[in-house]
């Protein structure tokens, strides 16, 4: 049977280093290995990158938006608009077989897909309504019923939908509990060849003297619900007991940055904290090869943090906070888990810098497991399974005609 053709919209910049859009790159290259021809419709920010089989579209470029934050902005329905018109383009011109929706993209595939006889593939990387709830939109309840009314309307008009994590697996079995659906974990970031070496990663701190220190690691946004700030409280307390404890953050837009190093200043951590900024995704696997121990003090949120699949691929001790964020992931057999607060934080980091040896078992445990379920033979598998339910339902509806159900 012949490979199907696919048009994917990922409503984002496509490509930068950070959770969908990496996401967004693993589907991509898992379904080039398999073969499959795919037009990516995205945004007009973002790096160019080439992948066998696929063809990068974008929107055209609105010269008054040159950055999309991460979670809800004005400039979404903006962007999302011209993403919906060229869609539309893409489809008359084009015969497809799938539409392979992300975030909200999926509100117009599901009408697209009723207009153009095609199948609906919805990649859910998180709830948009909780989305809301998490970037402080609470008080606007009127906007959270539609989110969730068009979240239900997806997941119950979609041919098949693909979570990236047991907790958005149980939210969909809620609403519809016999939709076609697959959780695929995302992966680890893996890189084929460093692209600097060690010793250079720590002169980028410099003038900073942090030969001889324990470098403990956070890789990833900046985005409050991460919970830097409370990493940052944390650290007058680790040096109390561990004075060679040197802080690594790499990420982070610099307004965000330039937040916390008043936090920084306003402690006088200045000599123990290095800000890296945003650096490619293979870059910043070379912070984790050289960290001591890795810490995701996240305070929100329910979706797994890509950087936790990394984390365990290293095989470095990691202290995380007691969140079901984490918790899907990980367990007291692979991670030091601590309660999100100051205390517990760095109680949990002045254990491990005091145990060697049980930061040596814990990161054995963490490689073991990314070893064993987080490979790229099993995730190129589960994107084929999900694309072979599709297949005979893609040959059977071949000229048939499509109803807009609302």
């Amino acid at each position: 049977m012949a490979k199907i053709k696919v048009l994917m919209l990922a409503p984002e910049p496509f490509f930068e280093p950070r959770g969908t859009p990496i996401s967004v790159y693993q589907r991509l290259k898992a379904l080039s290995s398999l073969g499959y021809s795919v037009d990516l419709l995205t945004y007009h920010i973002g790096a160019d990158i080439v992948i066998p089989n696929i063809q990068i579209i974008r929107i055209p470029k609105i010269p008054f938006i040159k950055v999309v934050k991460i979670g809800p902005s004005w400039a979404k329905p903006i962007l999302d608009l011209f993403l919906l018109l060229y869609a539309i383009i893409l489809l008359l011109k084009n015969d497809y077989d799938v539409i392979h929706s992300h975030e909200e993209a999926s509100f117009f595939a599901l009408m697209l897909a009723r207009l153009f006889r095609t199948d609906h593939l919805y990649d859910m990387h998180s709830s948009l309504p909780q989305q809301l709830e998490n970037f402080k939109f609470g008080n606007w309840p009127f906007l959270i019923r539609i989110f969730e009314f068009l979240e239900s309307w997806v997941l119950k008009t979609c041919d098949a939908v693909i979570t990236i994590d047991h907790d958005l697996a149980e939210r969909v079995r809620r609403i519809h509990p016999d939709v076609r659906h697959l959780v695929i974990d995302n992966l680890p970031i893996h890189i084929g060849s460093l692209t600097l070496p060690s010793h250079d990663l720590r002169q980028n701190c410099e003038p900073l003297e942090v030969d001889g220190r324990s470098l403990i690691v956070y890789t990833g946004t900046f985005e409050a619900y991460q919970g830097l700030k409370l990493l940052l409280e944390s650290i007058p307390i680790v040096k109390q007991t561990c004075p060679q404890a040197f802080f690594v953050l790499v990420g982070g837009q610099p307004t965000q940055i330039e937040q916390l190093q008043k936090l920084v200043r306003k402690y006088q951590l200045e000599e123990d904290v290095c800000f890296i900024g945003i650096v490619p995704p293979e870059e910043a696997m070379n912070y984790l090869d050289i960290a001591d121990i890795l810490v995701s003090p996240r305070i929100g949120g329910t979706s797994v943090p890509l950087k936790i699949y990394s984390y365990l691929h290293s095989g470095k001790p990691i202290v995380a906070t007691r969140l079901p964020a984490h918790m899907q992931v990980l367990d007291s057999s692979m991670a030091f888990l601590v309660e999100p607060t100051q205390e517990a934080l760095a109680k949990g980091i002045i254990c491990l810098l005091n145990n060697p040896e049980l930061g040596q078992c814990l990161g054995v445990k963490a490689r073991q497991i990314a070893q064993e379920h987080y490979s790229m033979d099993g995730y190129i598998a589960k994107i084929a399974q999900i694309y072979r339910w599709l297949e005979p339902v893609t040959e059977s509806n071949k000229g048939q005609l499509g109803s807009l159900e609302l």
